[in-house]
């Protein structure tokens, strides 16, 4: 007996099926419906085509159903909904297994990243690789038919905007932007929670009104922007009380931006150099500047300077994650900035590492940091999971060159597959 009545199938098809012994011991199936459910099964989007043997098999109706899930997610609209027809009709496809054996078909061309989203929401948006017959694969890996693929994951990994391009189906970039929509609406409660907070602290009123006046003059669109940029430290807490606070202030005295290039240049430009490059070195006097904490510079890295609501100057590494972002909406506060000479004075430097799961790993990185007379070891942070390994390593060190000659021989140990800066 098999009940399709109380639970239809995905494609609408609604009917109960019984198995009977007839006469000279062969089997019958009897198939019982209403009229309403005969015509849907016959003519419907469930025709009997899968019965009847008339071009239909599994495959038609794993398509019919990803076409249902398609068109059921409320966030498809548009051109999404056009490219992810495209993308799954009638498309050439790759088996692949997992390692307990279980078969996952996916289009022509899908990627590591499509086959662990394929797998679980979770495990995609962990995935950090994966491995095959022995040897490691990035996501953005191709599938052949017959790969036997071990996802591994990293609890600290995150979907990126990026994985967009790496991902082939459909359902991995839709998950991917749902993710990391969901991800950067917790980010922006975070921080208007924080910010709340610590106003409250102050014992600063906090007005609506007044504060998207202030995001809108400091070059945010939104909000939401300028919260999860409070959390994640991009936008100082203190520089923005400040900017608050002094709004009415700036607004009284007619200058509609409060941070233009000219008011800047007044506090900043006219102290640092006649080239207009603010000049890094030991004994840099009236100029208030910091290295930047989301990109660690030090001698040796081609850097430039950002002027903070505050007045003073963050200086960041031009590969800085954060750099795009700022030179596109702030490139009135970007400082050039270079290095003079190098001094005795050495910086913060993390080091992110990963590789096999192993005891000795861990005894041999220390062991070359120590070797280094120039580098000073201050934290090592290690995550284990499916026999990975994954750490962040902070030190000291003075210049690029050390950092660049330390980081070669910590991937020749064995068992380290990279070892790149934070």
């Amino acid at each position: 007996m098999r009940d399709w009545l109380s639970q239809p199938k995905a494609n609408g098809y609604e009917s109960l099926h019984c198995t009977v012994m007839g006469p000279d011991g062969k089997y019958i199936e009897v198939q019982i419906r209403t009229r309403r459910m005969d015509e849907v099964a016959e003519k419907g989007v469930a025709a009997h085509w899968k019965y009847k043997n008339i071009g239909g098999d599994e495959r038609m109706e794993a398509w019919l159903k990803t076409l249902r899930d398609g068109l059921e997610n409320p966030e498809m609209e548009g051109r999404a909904s056009m490219d992810f027809f495209k993308m799954n009709l009638y498309e050439e496809e790759v088996f692949a297994f997992t390692p307990k054996g279980d078969l996952l078909r996916l289009p022509k061309g899908a990627t590591l990243l499509d086959f662990a989203f394929a797998i679980h929401t979770a495990v995609g948006s962990h995935c950090i690789g994966g491995r095959i017959d022995g040897r490691n694969v990035t996501l953005g890996y191709k599938l052949n038919n017959g790969d036997q693929i071990e996802v591994l994951t990293s609890p600290n990994q995150h979907p990126r905007a990026d994985w967009v391009k790496i991902a082939v189906t459909s359902k991995a970039r839709q998950k991917i932007r749902t993710v990391i929509k969901e991800t950067e609406t917790k980010l922006a409660n975070d921080g208007l929670e924080t910010l709340q907070r610590r106003f409250k602290n102050w014992k600063i009123d906090l007005d609506e009104a007044r504060l998207s006046k202030v995001g809108t003059r400091l070059g945010y669109k939104h909000l939401s922007q300028l919260y999860i940029d409070l959390q994640e430290g991009k936008m100082d807490l203190l520089e923005f009380r400040d900017a608050y606070l002094n709004f009415d202030k700036e607004d009284k005295s007619d200058e509609r931006s409060a941070f233009t290039a000219s008011d800047y240049g007044k506090t900043t430009t006219d102290r640092i150099s006649r080239s207009d490059v603010l000049i890094i070195n030991e004994e840099t006097k009236g100029v208030q500047y910091s290295m930047a904490k989301c990109c660690h510079p030090i001698f040796g890295d081609e850097i430039f300077g950002f002027v903070t609501v505050s007045g003073g100057i963050k200086i960041h590494r031009k590969d800085c994650p954060n750099a795009p972002q700022m030179m596109a909406r702030f490139g009135y506060r970007i400082v050039r900035a270079a290095w003079e000479a190098k001094g005795s004075e050495q910086q913060i430097c993390p080091l992110y590492i990963s590789g096999d799961d192993q005891l000795s790993i861990m005894t041999n990185v220390t062991s070359v940091i120590a070797k280094e007379p120039s580098v000073t070891l201050r934290s090592i942070n290690i995550d284990t999971d499916g026999g990975r390994l994954h750490g962040r390593i902070v030190l000291t060190a003075g210049d690029t060159e050390t950092l660049e000659r330390l980081i070669r021989k910590l991937r020749t140990i064995k068992g380290v597959d990279e070892v790149s800066r934070g």
